[in-house]
Formats: C-alpha cells, sequence, structure tokens
C-alpha cells in the first residue's frame, strides 16, 4: 500500500533527514508541519455539503417566492411592455 505525502513527511521529520540547513531553516520547517499536521483542512466535509445544499434550496424559495408575487409579476411585466413600446 502506497504511504500518503504526509506520512512520509513526518517519518523524515522525526528522522531529522528533512533538515540540512541552518537550525532556524529547520524551525520553520517545524512549526509549519506541526501547523499542517494539526489541522485536516481539505474541503468541505459531508455535512457542510448538506448544509450548503438546504441553504442555496431555502434561497431558491424564496426567491420564487418573491418574483411570482403580483406586485413583482406587474413590474416586471410593465418593464417588458415599455421595453417592447420602446420608439427608436
Amino acid at each position: 500500500m502506497e504511504t500518503k505525502f504526509w506520512d512520509r513527511a513526518v517519518g523524515s521529520l522525526r528522522r531529522g533527514r528533512l533538515f540540512a540547513g541552518a537550525p532556524d531553516r529547520r524551525a520553520r520547517w517545524s512549526a509549519w508541519w506541526a501547523g499542517r499536521l494539526g489541522r485536516s483542512d481539505r474541503g468541505m466535509t459531508t455535512s457542510e455539503y448538506a448544509v450548503g445544499t438546504i441553504a442555496a434550496c431555502a434561497f431558491a424559495a424564496v426567491l420564487y417566492k418573491v418574483v411570482n408575487s403580483g406586485p413583482v409579476l406587474s413590474a416586471l411585466q410593465s418593464l417588458v411592455e415599455d421595453a417592447l413600446d420602446a420608439k427608436f
């Protein structure tokens, strides 16, 4: 089974093979890897997709109700009629 990149990187980090430069460079790399390995921010999770989808559907339903209301329909109809009756 192929090991993942971060597994190889952590192994190299622990064995001290990753750094051949100055100590400050090693400290910067150590801090960077510790920050990367401490969190798992690789995109949205399934629950975030579900909440986003529900929010988008709710927004679409509200927008549909607003556009199909009487005042908005009459305003859109008058706008289209005025555009068609325009004199050039």
